[in-house]
Parts: C-alpha cells; structure tokens; sequence
C-alpha cells in the first residue's frame, strides 16, 4: 500500500498538478520547470501566500535523507547499536528544526494572511496539522 506522501513517477497521480499541490519540487523530461515551488500558492482555504524558506527546507531535508541513508548503511554492516541510535536522533533532531522552519514559515506568512481574510479554516488546519506533528 503506497502512502499518500510517497512520491512515485510512475503513478498517474504524481502528475504536474499533484506535484505542485503538495509542493515536492519536480523537472519536465525537457529539463524545464526545475525549481524549488517558492512562488505563491493558493490553497483549498482561499489565501495567497508565499513561503520564503522553501530551498532552505528542502536543503535540509535532503542533508537529512543522505544522513538517514548512511544509518541504514551503518545497519546493514553490523555497526554498534549504540552509534546508530546516536545518529537516529541526529536526523530525528534535523526533521523536527525543519518542522520548526516550515512552521515558522507558516504562521509568519499563511497564517497572518488567513487571519486577515477571515480564513478559519486555515487556523483550524493549522491546529489539525500541530496536533499531527506533535503526536
């Protein structure tokens, strides 16, 4: 069962609209289109926003996905069990000062604006997606 955040290009859904409503940055076969998603976006709730960190998150994700690598290549070899939970909680402790940055981000930004236009239902996704991240 593929999870819902999972990016796979081979499933029809993983198109260009798919792509940029969930913001994972993409390229056309023609080499066209590569960037970061840091313009503005209109979501289901009806605010404009931008979000200023997009290449900073997702350089930090990516130093986080090759850390998390190298674990798994630490398991595989039989490494002490001691150092691998040490580096566990190293991309652990970089996943969630990203989490702290689109958060930031978010209330600096999504949010100010939601609650300008009266957007409730921001807030009220805001405050699902804290509890979710909180869990």
């Amino acid at each position: 069962m593929q999870d819902e955040h999972t990016f796979d290009p081979t499933m029809p859904e993983h198109d260009h609209e798919y792509l940029h409503a969930h913001g994972i940055a993409h390229s056309h076969d023609d080499g066209s289109h590569d960037h970061a998603h840091d313009h503005e976006h209109c979501h289901a709730h009806g605010h404009t926003h931008t979000h200023e960190n997009t290449r900073a998150v997702l350089n930090r994700l990516s130093r986080a996905i090759g850390h998390l690598q190298s674990v798994k290549r630490m398991v595989e070899e039989g490494r002490d069990c001691s150092e691998v939970l040490i580096q566990i909680a190293a991309v652990r402790s970089a996943i969630d000062n990203t989490g702290k940055i689109i958060l930031q981000d978010h209330l600096k930004h999504c949010i100010i604006d939601a609650a300008k236009e009266g957007d409730q239902q921001a807030i009220d996704d805001l405050c699902q997606a804290i509890d979710k991240y909180m869990k």
